[in-house]
């Protein structure tokens, strides 16, 4: 039976590139939660020189091309074919392709052997899975060692945002990604929360009043409230 996520079908649109492209990291906000995903990424993999990576829902290449720059040996896979072509010719203006593979497939049905990479990761992605856990059991598979995924949070300022959004996104509880975890004998290593301010509202925002938001909700994260108000978090687990 074939896995499904939300919005599929517009991940197949000729227009899919230009609008996640233009519309979420081009400018003012989207710039900010660009480097700061990206930097995200990096803290929960480095040092990733000569390690081989998987990606699920690669997308356009953002992370993957990032990683590649650093010496990664990393496959891109995505249901999205438009995608995957500027994935592709992102990674040979960036002068990595020779470090890349991108492959159309599904997630939930990775075709690789058991233990194959030595790290798996997707982000911005469990908010649209219908069935996270086949999806987080299959990384797990097909690691050796590290899964690395991000997920949306349920008491956090997400819920208001998501009633303004076409497809709506699943938001979890901790206890579910516990629950997600164990069943895919993961254990949890590392765990980041952020954004306060659901970052999809920060790319509409101009750089500078985005980069105050970003000031301001820093401050509250140093608090003792700070993880329970995120609207992200970042999960590194490890293989059992």
């Amino acid at each position: 039976m074939r896995t499904l996520v939300k919005g599929q079908e517009w991940y197949q649109q000729a227009t899919v590139v230009d609008d996640y492209e233009d519309k979420r990291f081009s400018r003012g906000g989207g710039r900010l939660t660009d480097r700061l995903e990206k930097q995200a990424v990096l803290d929960a993999l480095e040092p990733v020189a000569d390690e081989t990576i998987l990606e699920i829902a690669c997308g356009t290449g953002r992370f993957t091309t990032l990683l590649a720059d650093r010496g990664a040996d990393i496959v891109g896979l995505d249901i999205s074919a438009p995608m995957l072509r500027e994935g592709l010719a992102k990674a040979y203006r960036d002068g990595v392709a020779d470090h890349i593979e991108f492959m159309r497939g599904d997630a939930g049905r990775l075709p690789f052997p058991d233990d194959h990479f030595d790290a798996v990761f997707g982000m911005r992605f469990f908010h649209l899975a219908d069935t996270p856990e086949s999806y987080l059991s299959e990384m797990a598979r097909v690691s050796n060692d590290q899964v690395v995924f991000d997920t949306y949070n349920r008491r956090s300022g997400r819920v208001l945002y998501n009633w303004a959004l076409p497809m709506g996104s699943r938001l979890y509880s901790r206890g579910e990604v516990d629950d997600m975890l164990t069943a895919a004998d993961l254990r949890l290593t590392r765990e980041y929360h952020d954004f306060i301010v659901p970052f999809g509202l920060y790319r509409k925002l101009p750089g500078s009043v985005a980069r105050g938001f970003r000031r301001a909700e820093r401050a509250v994260a140093n608090t003792p409230l700070g993880d329970g108000l995120a609207s992200i978090s970042y999960w590194s687990a490890t293989v059992d």
